[in-house]
């Protein structure tokens, strides 16, 4: 039962986690208050927070919004820091729509004419002749 609420809950970060872990420890508290049981449920939900928050969400969020999971990770590290809990909500989105943004830049900066075609390099001062009546640039020759 612990789980599934736990598990139900996990959709808003951290929420879940501390759900689980309170609940778990008041029904260790409640069947044997011993020392040894509780440090059990302690390592098994900080092994978990670790396993989801360095492995299992990076790898799974970021592959379905496109981020790498470096990326995932530094985005909620950051919101966190920047805006605490709101930050932490709000980050992988934001993440998700700078990536997108930055994907299309990059599409079209590869589709423009200056990416494909260049430019030629002029010295200061010169001036290029404009191009001839046929199109080639060349000049024609001289009487």
């Amino acid at each position: 039962m612990v789980a599934l609420i736990a598990g139900l809950l996990s959709f808003v970060p951290y929420l879940g986690f501390a759900t689980g872990f309170g609940t778990a420890l008041i029904a260790m508290l409640m069947q044997q208050p011993e020392l040894a049981p509780m440090l059990w449920i302690v390592g098994i939900f900080v092994v978990g927070q670790v396993l989801e928050g360095s492995v299992l969400t990076p790898l799974l969020v970021g592959g379905k919004i496109g981020l790498h999971p470096v990326a995932v990770i530094f985005a909620v590290m950051a919101g966190g820091q920047l805006f605490g809990f709101t930050g932490v909500l709000i980050a992988l989105p934001s993440a998700a729509l700078i990536a997108v943004g930055l994907r299309e830049l990059h599409q079209r900066w590869l589709a423009s004419p200056l990416y494909k075609h260049g430019s030629e390099p002029t010295a200061i001062g010169t001036e290029t002749a404009p191009p001839s009546a046929d199109g080639t640039g060349a000049e024609p020759p001289a009487p």
